[in-house]
């Protein structure tokens, strides 16, 4: 298997992975699910590639991430790994207009994860947060007020802009 061959060969640089794996699953070649399932059995670094694969590949082509994908990221956001947590927040921010149904779950693993200590795992919840507020769903009545209070308490400049020009948007 491609993906197997890819993930495994130590003399590709990481970086040459996604980039190689993103070109194979926009061409079709690979699916998101195949990645999801190669990641699942995976250690932490390996899962980590997965998801920035699908994330990357997802900024260009949403439709290419499943509802089984989508649920896969989801339950990502809980994973201990900083990285997993913040390409599954991008994946979700990616796609979230397409799985309209899942935004409870992934609400809240987004709001655990805008506490997390990691700069880069806040600023993907927060990208993942606007673009549900944006979508303008019944979550915004406890997401607006849940995000003001995220904003009052964020230290980094460059993640409360994220949530303030979302909120800017909707109003």
């Amino acid at each position: 298997m491609e993906i197997d061959a890819l993930l495994s060969d130590k003399l590709i640089k990481p970086k040459s992975k996604t980039e190689q794996l993103s070109v194979l699953l926009l061409e079709g070649k690979i699916s998101a699910e195949q990645l999801m399932d190669r990641a699942e059995k995976a250690k932490d670094p390996v899962k980590a590639t997965c998801m920035e694969v699908i994330e990357y590949a997802s900024k260009t082509d949403p439709s290419l991430v499943t509802k089984k994908v989508f649920l896969f990221a989801i339950v990502s956001l809980a994973e201990k790994a900083p990285r997993i947590k913040w390409e599954s927040a991008k994946v979700i921010g990616n796609t979230v207009h397409l799985f309209p149904a899942q935004l409870d779950k992934a609400i809240k693993g987004l709001l655990d994860n805008s506490e997390h200590t990691g700069t880069v795992v806040r600023w993907s919840a927060a990208y993942a947060l606007g673009e549900i507020l944006q979508l303008k769903t019944k979550y915004n009545k406890d997401l607006i007020p849940a995000i003001e209070a995220i904003c009052r308490s964020e230290e980094k400049a460059s993640i409360r802009k994220i949530y303030e020009a979302a909120l800017k948007k909707i109003k």
